[in-house]
């Protein structure tokens, strides 16, 4: 075929503006670029016809030489039978006309035009196989074609059945096919002779147009006789025997990589490939027609014609059919007689329908056009099935039979010829749309219908590659990588594509709604038959075959309701893929004996080895150098396949499709929390790439970077199943539960490679701390192996990811490790020094903070390595618990060591506050980070203030330390902000203020002399005892501290009143202090509260314990606050009528006083009767006290209270 393309019309219109030659486009150059030089022909004014050079391979034309009247074309020209330039190939131009359609020459054309096939032609085929069928209800000749379906476009070719039967005899295939012609179709059967005046009329055809186009051949010898019979005798041969079915088509040696290869006689052998359309039916034909200048128009067809015979109605179609096909605007016609040229005619190709003897509408051939081609849409349903279109000479009757179902029913299904070319072509076709899948979704469908079929088609065991290929591109149809939201309705992958045929839909019905054909029982009709036209003559009427295809069923995508799903299909496409591979490489029996370098791993190994970390980092080692080693491109396969082999590239592509299947399986599982299935799938998807790995001879970074998401999705499931120890038991039968389609997976794997370079990473241990050290060590290896190449800069993301899980998990096993170490500390006695293991336990926990803090640092994660920090902080503080001194708690003391390490902890938390910037970045890890430091400050206080150094410091140096470390406490602990922790913080603050009144109180009983520090400490401490009141009483669980509080308050005033010399001065601070006792009714009446509350608890529910209703009351903590609080009213009572009785005799006589002093004794009397009373309840005493208060506060206390205020 030639090299060149030639677009557009063969001839422009009349009227057009002619150029001689028309331009040549390069071969790369698109159709629809010249499109407008394509010139549109109208066949008459009843039918439109328009036609496009798609392929030529003529040379450029020349006009033909006018032969001189009673030139004899019974005599050879000098050039005839010699090649010309002006010939073109062989004389294959000049002779085309007579040369025989090869039995595959549509599938030539096809492989071509891919583009075309199933979706934009509706035929393809040779002209003349078009012109046999548009003239069937004129003929009496027979028709026998083969049709074959890809999705909306048929391939017709004609079916020789002499020839056929002649290969028959000789080869014993088709046997079953002749067996059926003769029983139901013509049991007589005969190959019949072709006579004489064929072979002359041919041979006077041909030296006419050697004469049309005889210039300088001329000068060269007329062949001998001898050489003339040689050439005739060849003529016959090529007739007869080059138009035989190639040999049993076999698979060029890769058809992926060769797609053109059309060897085995599929070549494309026409001169010139058109894409005609007529009316609305879009055709891609073959023609060999010679085409000449030299008429009106610059291109004219040449025909030769016996005088003696009139033209008749079929030589007039061909004509005409011929002309409009090849868009050639006229005809000339050469008459002879006996061989003798007479005359020339000139007709223009609208004016043939209505030539003598000739007359033909063209509007009937529309219609018969139009019906053949919807009687085979609407019955040429299965695609891959060979149907035979056969009408028997000098029948009316055409019928159309399914020659695979026929040939099914035979014991060689694969004796069809045309098996192998429809399977291939259906595979091309496929190939053709999947490069341009990304840009229409909606042909998948019909990808898939396509290569289904193809499948189905090819035997196993004698095409494995193509197999192989088809179900890698089924596997490649579904997106695992996809949007979850791919699987609603409005999802392309789930419109409806009318393209073409699903084998599996139900077969349509034999006949139409208005029965134009039909398989009924009528004597003349063939139960053998899909559908049979009874009578030619209906192909005239108009629309008699309406065309149901375009209403034929869908080929609609599979609908995949979950991912699971969906992935199964893609492993059951990987599965059928890696067999034909294996199939094709070597049996099992003729592997590789095992290396004997290479160790096998044993079933019974150490898990507890296996599993430590020191284990872990030996094979992380081998791992890397493993990684590393892949860089350089080794290689290594058991099964002795060949690298870059058609089984090596296919084999890798199917294994890597496995592993991401797999590994969205487990992604899956992991979120559905099915742990145990998920690191199932994980390990296979590792197996699978560990596989890869060992044969791939060059690792792509996009493998890597599957590699590095594989192990991170790994270390996440190690770390739930870590943190899911309870379901250990369903984990384990998840995990080792297998499909037999992931066993057979498998055992392809194993064919390559032991499979175990990731085992460390997939096993299901039972120690909590290995299954943290192995998902640590997975996003470890998921970040080194960013690191190989540019993966990082590349994956930004995928790079952020992992390192916020290895921050993650270093904080996992860092608060593992202390919480271990707290608990040894708890088991350990008082009085022994820190343990070596704690020393241990505390090194490995810092370390692994420490590591995470710098890979949230390096990521700029303020937030958790804020978390960090302050875990940090927890661990310090939990090393300072451990140093707490020796011996009893009378001689403890608050240690250096303690000090260090709570100043530390101090030191981290305010990193994780400097880290965090402000309260709006993350406003509860601020929170969190505030109370831990408040915490920090207050229990460093509190210890030092309970179990102060005195043996290293002065007092005045402790208490200054004590109060220094309570502000900063206070001012971490925000009292304001309303949230969960809000309570927490008041109480907390609160307890400050008391320590620190009780400080400042304890500071002035023992303080003797300066009496400006003496002041102070007695200003500091009324300031605190007034502030702890006040948070104590926004706090309802908190009556005892409240009361406590306020009975220090009321010793604080009898202290300072013991320092009073004045009765004036005395009795003001004694007012002060009953205006205080007065004030804890509150305390008192919720204490009352909650003692109720327990005692009808269990007479309301015996089966509630009363803990559950609030926190139960320390009773014996009361009782002890309720005696101090009696003695010292009944102290402060007496005191007080002594001092009003004593002022009242020295001074004149004060009415408020007066009454101050008969309600002191008038409850001071009531209160010594009450307490006289030894059996009273506790509740019985409580009601006392609330009751006396109120007293005080109706009788003329109130004037005491005012004198305070």
């Amino acid at each position: 075929m030639g090299d060149t393309k030639e677009v557009g019309a063969e001839a422009p219109p009349a009227g057009a503006d002619v150029r001689g030659n028309l331009s040549l486009l390069p071969q790369g150059e698109s159709e629809e670029h010249s499109a407008q030089r394509t010139a549109l022909f109208l066949g008459g004014s009843e039918v439109k016809s328009r036609a496009v050079v798609k392929y030529s391979s003529a040379p450029p034309r020349t006009a033909f030489a006018r032969l001189e009247e009673k030139t004899d074309l019974k005599l050879p020209p000098a050039n005839w039978l010699r090649e010309s330039a002006k010939l073109g190939p062989a004389g294959t131009t000049i002779l085309g006309n007579s040369k025989k359609s090869k039995p595959f020459s549509s599938f030539g054309m096809a492989y071509d035009f891919i583009d075309s096939v199933g979706n934009d032609v509706d035929v393809v085929s040779d002209s003349e196989n078009i012109k046999k069928l548009l003239k069937i209800p004129y003929s009496k000749s027979h028709v026998s074609m083969a049709v074959h379906r890809i999705g909306r476009t048929l391939l017709l070719d004609e079916l020789d059945i002499q020839e056929l039967f002649m290969r028959s005899s000789q080869t014993g295939d088709w046997t079953w096919l002749k067996e059926f012609y003769q029983r139901l179709i013509d049991q007589k059967w005969q190959r019949k002779k072709k006579s004489k005046e064929h072979w002359y009329q041919k041979a006077i055809l041909s030296k006419f147009l050697y004469y049309s186009i005889n210039g300088d051949g001329a000068a060269q010898p007329v062949p001998s006789a001898a050489e003339q019979q040689d050439s005739s005798s060849s003529n016959q041969t090529n007739d007869s025997e080059g138009a035989s079915w190639p040999a049993p088509f076999e698979m060029p040696s890769s058809v992926s990589e060769d797609p053109s290869a059309s060897n085995q006689g599929l070549k494309n052998d026409f001169v010139r490939n058109i894409l005609w359309t007529f009316e609305d039916i879009h055709m891609l034909v073959g023609s060999n027609m010679p085409i000449f200048g030299g008429g009106r128009y610059p291109a004219v067809s040449l025909r030769l014609r016996d005088n003696n015979k009139p033209i008749n109605v079929l030589t007039g179609i061909d004509y005409w059919l011929d002309n409009l096909i090849c868009n050639v605007p006229e005809l000339v016609m050469c008459f002879h007689v006996n061989g003798i040229v007479q005359k020339y005619e000139m007709i223009k190709t609208e004016e043939i329908p209505n030539l003598e003897n000739s007359n033909f509408s063209t509007k009937v051939i529309k219609d018969i056009a139009q019906n053949i081609l919807s009687f085979l849409k609407s019955n040429c349903t299965k695609e891959g099935h060979t149907y035979w279109l056969f009408k028997a000479s000098g029948s009316d009757i055409v019928k159309l039979y399914d020659l695979t179902t026929l040939c099914e029913e035979t014991e060689d299904k694969y004796q069809n010829p045309f098996t192998m070319p429809v399977a291939i072509l259906l595979y091309k076709v496929a190939c053709n749309m999947m490069m341009k899948k990304n840009q229409n979704k909606k042909y998948y469908g019909t990808i898939r219908t396509l290569l289904l079929n193809c499948v189905k088609l090819l035997d196993k065991g004698r095409h494995p590659q193509i197999i192989a290929s088809a179900n890698y591109m089924l596997s490649e149809l579904f997106q695992l990588d996809e949007p979850k939201k791919e699987e609603s309705s409005e999802s392309p992958l789930n419109e409806n594509s009318d393209e073409s045929y699903s084998e599996e839909e139900e077969e349509m019905a034999d006949s139409d709604e208005n029965g134009s054909y039909s398989t009924s029982s009528d004597p003349s009709d063939d139960n053998k038959a899909v559908a049979i036209i009874k009578s030619v003559g209906e192909l005239s009427v108009p629309e008699k075959y309406k065309s149901i295809h375009q209403i034929r069923p869908s080929c609609a995508f599979p609908v995949c309701h979950d991912t699971e799903e969906r992935c199964r299909l893609v492993l059951s496409y990987v599965l059928e893929g890696l067999k034909s591979v294996d199939s094709s490489i070597k049996k099992e029996s003729d592997l590789p004996a095992a290396d004997p370098n290479t160790p096998i791993p044993l079933k019974y190994e150490d898990e507890s080895s296996r599993g430590a970390p020191e284990g872990l980092e030996k094979q992380m080692a081998l791992f890397l150098d493993k990684m590393g080693s892949l860089q350089k491109g080794n290689y290594s396969s058991q099964s002795g396949m060949i690298p870059g082999s058609w089984q090596h590239k296919m084999k890798l592509q199917l294994i890597l499709k496995s592993s991401k299947a797999y590994y969205v399986l487990s992604d899956a599982a992991m979120s559905l929390q099915k742990y145990g299935r998920a690191l199932r799938y994980i390990k296979l998807a590792l197996q699978s790439h560990d596989t890869y790995c060992c044969l791939c001879t060059n690792m792509l970074s996009e493998v890597l970077l599957f590699l590095s998401q594989y192990l991170t999705l790994c270390g996440d499931i190690q770390l739930m199943l870590a943190q899911n120890a309870n379901n250990r038991a369903a984990h384990l039968e998840e995990f080792n539960y297998q499909t037999k389609e992931d066993q057979e997976i498998l055992h392809s794997l194993h064919r390559e490679s032991s499979c175990q370079g990731f085992a460390w990473a997939t096993d299901l241990s039972t120690d909590l701390e290995s299954q943290l050290s192995v998902s640590c060590k997975c996003y470890e290896a998921a970040n080194e192996i960013l690191q190989f190449s540019d993966l990082k800069s590349q994956n930004p993301e995928h790079y952020v990811q992992v390192l916020k899980r290895m921050g993650n998990i270093r904080n996992e096993i860092g608060v593992f490790y202390m919480n271990q170490a707290a608990a040894l500390q708890s088991e350990r006695v008082v009085s022994r020094s820190v343990s070596a293991a704690e020393q241990q336990l505390w090194k490995k926990s810092f370390s692994c903070f420490e590591k995470g803090i710098h890979n949230f640092e390096s990521i700029d994660d303020a937030t958790n390595a804020a978390l960090l920090l302050c875990n940090t902080g927890r661990l310090m503080r939990i090393c300072a618990q451990a140093h707490c001194g020796a011996g009893d708690g009378f001689k403890r003391e608050f240690s250096p060591e303690e000090g260090l390490y709570y100043n530390k902890a101090v030191d981290y938390y305010l990193k994780a506050l400097r880290s965090l910037g402000t309260r709006e970045i993350h406003p509860a890890v601020w929170d969190s980070v505030n109370w831990e430091l408040s915490t920090t400050y207050f229990t460093m206080a509190t210890l030092q203030q309970d179990f102060a150094p005195l043996s290293r410091k002065a007092q005045e140096q402790i208490e200054k330390e004590v109060s220094e470390a309570m502000m900063k406490s206070l001012k971490y602990c925000d009292i304001d902000s309303v949230t969960a922790r809000q309570p927490l913080c008041q109480y907390r603050a609160a307890t400050i203020h008391h320590r620190l009144a009780s400080m400042y109180h304890s500071c002035l009983r023992n303080q003797v002399g300066d009496e400006h520090l003496r002041k102070q400490h007695r200003m500091l401490a009324d300031l605190h005892y007034s502030k702890a009141v006040k948070l104590f009483q926004l706090l309802k669980d908190a009556p005892c501290e409240l009361l406590r509080v306020q009975l220090e308050r009321v010793a604080f005033a009898e202290f300072q009143m013991t320092s009073q010399n004045s009765n004036v001065g005395k009795l003001k601070t004694l007012s002060g202090a009953l205006d205080i006792m007065v004030r804890t009714k509150h305390a008192f009446q919720l204490i009352k509260k909650e003692l109720v509350e327990e005692l009808d608890q269990p007479k309301s529910d015996e089966t509630v314990p009363a803990t559950d209703s609030s926190p139960s009351l320390n009773r014996e903590e009361v009782i002890k606050l309720l005696s101090i609080f009696e003695s010292r009213l009944s102290f402060l009572l007496l005191q007080s009528i002594k001092l009003l009785s004593s002022t009242k005799k020295k001074t004149s006589s004060n009415i408020e006083e007066d009454v101050v002093l008969k309600t002191n004794k008038h409850i001071y009397s009531q209160f010594l009767r009450a307490t006289a009373n030894k059996s009273a309840t506790l509740l019985e005493r409580i009601d006392v006290v609330i009751y006396l208060m109120e007293q005080f506060m109706r009788g003329g206390s109130g004037g005491g209270s005012s004198a305070v205020q």
